[in-house]
């Protein structure tokens, strides 16, 4: 009995960092060392490690697509603005 419970704990506190393992999570290594320290809290960090390897998608990165693409937009227009500017000091000198 013992010693299946202490192997569940290894399992459980593996949980996240398998999440991250799978979602190529960036911070896979932190989440990891996190999962063995949140063992000497009795778990107290684990559900944050949870949070922290679900947080991260590799198709959608941190979940901000709406703010990628305004970001993508703006680049755009400033990448425009820069040719124009470009333009009009070439054709007053």
């Amino acid at each position: 009995m013992g010693l299946t419970l202490f192997y569940g704990v290894i399992v459980v506190h593996d949980i996240p960092y398998e999440i991250a393992v799978h979602r190529n999570h960036p911070h896979q290594d932190a989440i990891h060392a996190a999962g063995w320290v949140s063992l000497f809290t009795l778990h107290a960090i684990w559900p944050f490690l949870w949070i922290w390897a679900m947080l991260y998608r590799e198709d959608r990165g941190w979940g901000f697509a709406t703010k990628n693409h305004e970001l993508e937009a703006l680049r755009e227009r400033l990448a425009q603005l820069e040719a124009q500017h470009k333009n009009n000091t070439a054709n007053h000198q």
